[in-house]
């Protein structure tokens, strides 16, 4: 379970569409919460718009400590946690951090279910996101670079450019990064 003094990110579902009112409610409530949004090009049938969408589908981040467990569940239309083996999945700070960088970078993002392949160790060298480590796997021929998030059963894929990349002999991936 999560420590009851020091505040933690989990996940948590919303319910449909209602991720941005979770949010408001989540802040006004005086939680830090967290939800990623990506500009996307919507077409209707006299017009197109640009609009901010939720990455992650009913998902949204709450940093929150094990007192406000309870609490924070009570705020309108937040349906549950994230929980991993039975218990609420803590996600650690610097996946926050680089999901935080990617939005910031303006990057390309999609989101898979599907498991990833590990493969060949890659660093990125290149912007804000220097020094982060991953794993190379194809995807439809393209080049991009995948953080996994652990515990909310997604994946991110981001495009790089793959002169960002240089090949790393052995190391630990600091957030299971990894290039598709």
């Amino acid at each position: 379970m999560i420590d009851t003094k020091k505040p933690h990110w989990v996940a948590a579902y919303t319910k449909s569409r209602n991720e941005k009112k979770v949010l408001e409610r989540l802040t006004e409530a005086g939680y830090e919460a967290y939800l990623p949004l990506q500009r996307t090009l919507k077409q209707w049938s006299d017009r197109k718009k640009w609009v901010e969408e939720p990455l992650l589908k009913s998902y949204i981040f709450i940093r929150i400590t094990e007192y406000e467990y309870y609490n924070a569940l009570k705020i309108p239309g937040l349906v549950r946690y994230i929980y991993f083996e039975g218990k609420v999945a803590p996600i650690p700070d610097n996946q926050i951090e680089v999901l935080k960088l990617f939005i910031e970078e303006k990057l390309e993002i999609e989101t898979s279910d599907k498991p990833l392949n590990p493969g060949e160790l890659v660093e990125i060298n290149i912007g804000k996101l220097k020094g982060y480590e991953g794993e190379v796997v194809r995807h439809n021929g393209k080049k991009r670079v995948v953080i996994q998030l652990d515990h909310i059963s997604h994946a991110l894929l981001v495009t790089v450019p793959r002169d960002y990349l240089s090949k790393k002999k052995t190391s630990k991936p600091i957030s299971r990064c990894s290039n598709v």
